[in-house]
């Protein structure tokens, strides 16, 4: 996996995954999901930006990686990634002011 490819791909979990755990959607169509969902399994992963980075990164590493060693190290670094960056941008819901 090439270096570009590896930040795409972080890039491309951590929107995915944020837009599943903390966003809406448009026409609040990720929220219409979520209420959906409701507190089983699909419910808590879309609550969790660790558990669902996990499951977001996973088609991706199965795309770029050839080998199934290569495919199990490039799943978890893209999912480590995401979670990097997750907690790197502030929260603008938050109040900071403190």
């Amino acid at each position: 996996m090439s270096a570009i490819l590896l930040v795409a791909s972080i890039l491309a979990t951590w929107r995915v995954t944020h837009l599943i755990t903390a966003e809406d959607g448009p026409w609040n169509v990720v929220a219409r999901l979520r209420r959906l969902a409701g507190s089983g399994f699909f419910g808590d992963l879309m609550d969790c930006f660790y558990c669902a980075s996990l499951w977001v990164a996973l088609p991706m590493a199965y795309w770029f990686g050839s080998a199934w060693i290569e495919r199990v190290v490039a799943w978890l670094a893209v999912s480590g990634g995401a979670i990097l960056l997750e907690r790197l941008v502030p929260d603008r819901g938050k109040d900071t002011s403190d």
